[in-house]
């Protein structure tokens, strides 16, 4: 039995189609927000819209425009909005029992089964789960105290233009400083590498994916490293937030060597690029190689739902009853909705069509952009794909970004941005994204993309 509909069947019939956005629906809403919501949201900030509904890789706002969404509630809905599969289970699972902490229910252990089904290779078969909190950062949490638990050790490994979350040790991996500095101290003794980069390093000389594991090597053994106790590695696959980063071949088996050779944990974070979003079900299977502690959350919860996941090696399953817990480590209906989603990715052949769809996407940028110089360069995995910006100098342009999402947005697709200088395009649609509405999306920012960089031209 097929797992629900086919993807060209679970969209809005009319995307995109918008009039003057934001519209007076819209409005008023983002004015009532402003004036009882707190001051720390942020999106409406750079997409100033009132959603209503969604489906598929579309969504409607408050005043009926419809569009192309291509970002997906920053990569967790990656088997679309509303994906009438997971819904079907959500519903009756609703009907039946929402909340059980950890007691054993058939929807826990089914999503288990189900994570230990996709595992990585060296992880199959020989992993334990722990649920906690319902984000992202709560998963990290959890892999850290996993990793000081089992080492003994209190140091940590993280890169620089990492993205780890928003609680006090996921900040403390995280590299941005402006995120971060008015809540410091966070934990202390976390070290920043060198995360290898061949675009953003194009100026300087040699392997910038050995000068990268070098660092790793000697914050570790060099006696003068400044790392005293090191509890473990713990690395993007694919840097989101740094701006769609894919490392060189060779530095996540580099960084497996080196974690290896000093007994610590290597901890691979997949909150984003997980899930199947990179045409694998974790990115990390591009490289082959495996992590001894992984983190997984945003799509993990089906359609939108909170939940969270630490995955790690059976031989680290050391905690008493009780070591790592929290209140929502039951939510029943996010796991049925987590296992159906993983089915609807399985019966519809997702990850090889996030792979062909994600090089024909990359591969349209390259092409209509070709004798662009503002176009540095694009980059990514399935359908995680970055597209950095340079000026007439070759210096990071987040203004032209933001004029293109801007002009995207009015255009009727929506798109976001990355990087550490906000200078990087980032597309994470839906993996139900069909090659009809993928290729009209790419229209309107290629358009978009001309747009911006003959108004630059024309004011120089």
């Amino acid at each position: 039995m097929t797992a629900g509909p086919p993807i060209e069947e679970i969209h809005f019939d009319d995307a995109p189609n918008v009039d003057s956005v934001p519209g007076p629906k819209s409005r008023e809403l983002l004015e009532k927000q402003e004036r009882i919501d707190s001051s720390a949201v942020a999106y409406p900030d750079d997409i100033p819209v009132a959603f209503e509904e969604g489906k598929g890789a579309t969504i409607r706002d408050a005043d009926g425009n419809t569009y192309i969404d291509m970002f997906a509630g920053i990569g967790v809905l990656n088997v679309g909005h509303s994906n009438p599969y997971v819904l079907e289970a959500v519903r009756e699972q609703t009907e039946k029992l929402v909340h059980t902490v950890d007691f054993p229910t058939e929807a826990r252990l089914d999503l288990i089964e189900k994570l230990d089904e996709i595992a990585p290779a060296g992880l199959q078969g020989e992993n334990r789960v722990v649920f906690g909190g319902p984000t992202g950062s709560d998963a990290v949490e959890a892999a850290i105290k996993l990793a000081k638990y089992n080492t003994g050790g209190d140091g940590l490994i993280a890169f620089r233009g990492s993205y780890h979350g928003a609680t006090s040790g996921a900040m403390a991996l995280t590299s941005n400083k402006g995120f971060k500095d008015d809540y410091t101290p966070l934990i202390p003794d976390v070290v920043h590498a060198k995360y290898p980069s061949p675009f953003i390093d194009r100026e300087e000389s040699g392997d910038s994916c050995a000068r990268a594991l070098k660092e790793v090597e000697e914050i570790i053994e060099d006696p003068y490293g400044g790392l005293a106790n090191p509890a473990g590695i713990f690395v993007e696959p694919i840097q989101g937030e740094g701006g769609v980063i894919v490392p060189p071949e060779g530095f996540l088996k580099g960084l497996r060597e080196i974690a290896t050779e000093n007994d610590i944990p290597l901890m691979f974070d997949e909150i984003q690029s997980g899930m199947g979003r990179s045409g694998q079900w974790w990115a990390s299977e591009w490289h082959g190689v495996t992590p001894d502690i992984m983190t997984t959350a945003k799509a993990l919860g089906g359609v939108g739902f909170p939940l969270s996941a630490t995955i790690y090696h059976e031989d680290l399953d050391t905690w008493d009853a009780g070591g790592h817990a929290g209140t929502y480590r039951g939510h029943v209906v996010a796991m049925r909705a987590g296992t159906r989603a993983i089915e609807y990715v399985q019966e519809h052949d997702l990850l090889a069509h996030a792979r062909d769809l994600g090089e024909h996407v990359r591969g349209r940028l390259r092409t209509a952009t070709e004798g662009n110089d503002r176009l540095g360069e694009v980059r990514g995995r399935g359908l995680f794909i970055g597209a950095e910006f340079v000026d007439e100098d070759g210096n990071p342009d987040g203004d032209a970004v933001e004029a293109i999402q801007q002009y995207c947005f009015e255009h009727g697709v929506l798109v976001w941005t990355a990087g550490r200088h906000g200078n990087v395009l980032r597309l994470l649609p839906p993996l139900v994204l069909t090659r009809d509405l993928a290729d009209t999306a790419v229209d309107v920012i290629v358009d978009a993309i001309d747009h911006v960089t003959a108004e630059t031209a024309a004011s120089r």
